[in-house]
């Protein structure tokens, strides 16, 4: 005889859930930006969180070490190098003292933020980015090489900067309207945008063109997002024809039927996908929801598997996602959101319940750690490598600040604007250069003292032998 028995999928994030944190491991007294723009407006990794802030005059972020939680001291300093609202920030996934921001000044920026932080402004970059002639909107690290950074402006055009030099290597003009996002794959051979013109895109950079497109994964007119999962498929949020909130799970090489395609619920805000490429799990964050739903990707029917939601009272402004290597093993944390509130930043762990102290090896396979895997050089000339990984046996100890060299190509251009990077459409450079002209003036001081000092001493030895005559 057969009869209906429902099966339990087997799955070790079944009963994942999200815990606030107390108050007091809260960031507090916080002016979050007010500018319209739907980035996540938080980036935090192992050492520190960092937060776009309200500010007059030009644009700021605001950086914490992470164990500075609690009311914000009044005279901590803010990051304010920009001239126009900051619209997005990302810290260096190989480098924890290294964060990118750019703004609707048409710049990017590249900072090294010190460990003790001081009282004064933070106002000079290592490098200064332009070669957009609109606001830009989007900056994203490269996941495994050295010192690659993506910029996308609102003249729809995407460059590729090596900032260890301040050259734009790459820069393509393949979208005819506004780049909504830009998401890396796992080894950063190919990235995938979403767009005005409501098409999904998959671009190869160093071969400067579209390999695969799909127009409009969601049939609703509203902005779309799309991220790649760690086997190469395509996760993306968007909206019905009739304004539901929706997510598709898409196979680039055929993209003309999604591999799962799943209506939420009717709200405005933006679904921000934070993707967890260790377990598959993905947390979709809304901009101006109280609550965060987490979904696991499987090889199995239906291939998107809800699991829970985390609900809270508060609405969210923004979201920062931990890296891997920065969450508590100890108690089995998984993930690490923090969640931007108007005046104060809330973490939230998400959780495995486990009985066992033991370090859990199923829930913590080797991780994307921070050396990069390979060099600008070997990457531009076609190269591909995984991200390095590393084990969270015994968790993870940040390593000291590492400083950002900055060598500046063209040596021979000394016009005053340091630390300025420009770019045209073709990617070409015209590069001037601080750091050469730095280390020439201690050369050319002590050969201008010597010559002084000799001239001086022959002028004494000639007056010495006339007055002895």
């Amino acid at each position: 005889t057969s009869f209906n028995r429902s099966i339990v999928r087997q799955s070790k994030f079944r009963h994942v859930f999200g815990q606030a944190g107390k108050t007091e491991q809260g960031y507090d007294d916080i002016r979050v930006s007010k500018v319209t723009w739907d980035s996540s407006f938080c980036a935090v990794n192992p050492k520190f969180l960092a937060v776009i802030v309200e500010s007059s005059g030009g644009g700021a972020f605001l950086v914490l070490p992470l164990s500075k939680m609690g009311r914000l001291d009044k005279n901590h300093p803010l990051v304010t190098g920009h001239t126009g609202p900051v619209l997005d920030i990302d810290w260096c996934p190989h480098n924890d003292n290294i964060l990118a921001s750019c703004s609707e000044d048409t710049t990017a920026m590249v900072w090294q933020i010190p460990d003790q932080m001081g009282t004064r402004p933070i106002s000079e970059p290592i490098v200064v980015l332009e070669g957009h002639s609109k606001r830009v909107g989007i900056v994203t690290w490269h996941p495994t090489a050295r010192n690659i950074l993506l910029t996308a402006g609102s003249d729809n055009l995407i460059i590729i900067w090596n900032v260890g030099t301040g050259e734009a290597l790459i820069s393509m003009d393949d979208h005819p309207d506004l780049i909504y996002n830009v998401s890396w794959n796992r080894n950063g051979s190919l990235f995938c945008t979403t767009c005005k013109d409501r098409r999904l895109r998959v671009c190869d950079p160093r071969k400067r063109e579209v390999v695969a497109e799909r127009m409009a994964p969601h049939d609703g007119i509203r902005p779309m997002r799309a991220i790649f999962t760690r086997d190469g498929n395509l996760f993306t949020t968007g909206f019905t024809r009739m304004s539901q909130r929706e997510l598709g799970l898409w196979d680039p090489t055929s993209f003309e039927e999604p591999i799962a395609l799943l209506e939420l619920d009717t709200s405005n805000g933006v679904l921000l996908p934070y993707y967890d490429p260790d377990t598959n799990m993905v947390y979709l964050c809304g901009k101006g929801d109280s609550s965060i739903r987490y979904f696991e990707i499987t090889e199995e029917p239906p291939y998107v598997h809800y699991l829970s939601t985390f609900s809270s009272k508060e609405p969210q402004r923004g979201m920062g996602f931990m890296p891997k290597r920065g969450v508590d093993v100890s108690k089995c944390e998984i993930a690490r959101l923090y969640k931007l509130h108007d005046k104060k930043c809330e973490p939230i762990a998400m959780t495995v319940p486990r009985k066992s102290d033991l370090f859990q090896d199923d829930l913590y396979p080797d991780t994307a750690g921070s050396d990069p895997a390979l060099e600008p050089e070997e990457w531009l000339e076609g190269r591909d490598e995984d991200p390095t990984l590393q084990s969270l046996r015994d968790g993870y100890v940040p390593p000291k600040s590492r400083e950002l060299k900055v060598a500046k190509k063209n040596v021979l251009d000394t016009r005053p604007t340091t630390r300025r990077s420009m770019s045209s459409c073709d990617g070409s450079a015209n590069l001037p250069v601080s750091h050469t002209l730095s280390a020439c003036l201690p050369v050319c001081l002590s050969v201008c003292l010597s010559v002084c000092l000799s001239v001086c001493l022959s002028v004494c030895l000639i007056l010495i032998f006339r007055n002895s005559d």
